[in-house]
C-alpha cells in the first residue's frame, strides 16, 4: 500500500494557513534572537540581520569631504573626519574635548543614550563639547526620514530642537509628526515640506554614515571622545556615564 503523504490528507486551505503560521514563527523568532543580541550588547549594529543578506547595511555609499572648522579639534587624518560647518554642535565651540556621535533617531540605545549625553555635558561644561552625525540603519525604516527631517529642520535653526523631540518620541516618527514639529517650532511649513519631500539632506546623511563606517562605526551609537592632542578614543554602544566619563577625563590629561 502506498504511503500517503501528509499534505495530501490536509486540506489546501489547512494546509495554506499551517505554511503562513509557520513562516510567521519564522520570522518571530529572528526578530527575537535581534532585540536579543542587541539588549545584551547595548546598541544596534549593522552585522544584526547580516543572516544572509546585506539589509543591514547603514544607509550609506559615498565619503564626505568636509571644510575644515578653524575651531576644530584635530582628527586623526583619514579616520574620524575633521569637525567641520556643517556639523551640528552644543556645547562651547573652542572645548579642548570634542564627542563625536554617530547616530540613528529610530535607535532604542541612542535614545537610552542621550541622557548620559546631557550629563557629561553639565558635568564638564566649557571642557566638552558634542557634535552629532548621522548613521541611520537600514533596518530601522524611520531613521533616515527623521535625519532628513531633522536636517530640514536645521535650515531654520531648529536642529537640536528636532533631534531632542524625536528621541524622547521614537514611536511617533512619522510624516504627521514631523509637520506636527514643525508647526510647533514654528517653522516655515512650505520650505519644510518641499525639504522633506525632495530628500534634500539625503546625500549629506549619506556621506556622514560613509564616514563613520570608514572610521570604524559598525552600530549605533558609536561615540569617539577626539582629545586635544588629536587622539580619537572609541565609544560602543549606550555605556554608563562613569564609562563615558572616564574617557572624556583621559582626554583631557587628567
Amino acid at each position: 500500500m502506498e504511503k500517503q503523504n501528509l499534505f495530501d490528507v490536509i486540506p489546501s486551505k489547512t494546509a495554506f494557513w499551517l505554511g503562513v503560521g509557520t513562516a510567521i514563527l519564522g520570522v518571530g523568532t529572528l526578530g527575537f534572537i535581534l532585540l536579543a543580541t542587541c539588549m545584551f550588547r547595548g546598541s544596534c549594529s549593522v552585522s544584526d540581520l547580516s543572516l544572509g543578506s546585506n539589509s543591514a547595511k547603514p544607509i550609506a555609499v559615498n565619503n564626505p569631504s568636509p571644510s575644515a572648522d578653524p575651531n576644530a579639534a584635530p582628527a586623526p587624518t583619514g579616520t574620524v573626519p575633521a569637525v567641520s560647518n556643517d556639523d551640528h554642535m552644543k556645547g562651547n565651540k573652542n572645548a579642548p574635548v570634542t564627542l563625536i556621535e554617530y547616530s540613528d533617531f529610530q535607535c532604542p540605545y541612542c535614545g537610552a543614550f542621550e541622557p548620559t549625553l546631557d550629563t557629561v555635558m553639565a558635568k564638564y561644561k566649557d571642557q566638552v563639547r558634542l557634535v552629532y552625525r548621522h548613521f541611520p540603519l537600514s533596518f530601522h525604516p524611520n531613521a533616515l526620514p527623521a535625519a532628513n527631517a531633522a536636517e530640514c529642520a536645521s535650515e531654520q535653526g531648529k536642529f537640536w530642537e528636532f533631534h531632542d523631540a524625536l528621541f524622547a518620541n521614537q514611536d511617533s516618527e512619522n510624516d504627521a509628526y514631523y509637520v506636527k514639529l514643525a508647526t510647533d517650532n514654528k517653522l516655515n511649513l512650505g520650505k519644510f515640506n518641499d525639504c522633506v519631500k525632495t530628500q534634500k539632506y539625503l546625500k549629506k546623511i549619506q556621506d556622514q554614515a560613509a564616514a563613520g563606517g570608514a572610521a570604524g562605526i559598525n552600530g549605533t551609537p558609536g561615540t569617539f571622545v577626539i582629545g586635544k592632542d588629536g587622539s580619537a578614543t572609541p565609544i560602543t554602544g549606550a555605556v554608563p556615564e562613569a564609562t563615558l566619563s572616564a574617557a572624556i577625563d583621559k582626554a583631557l590629561g587628567k
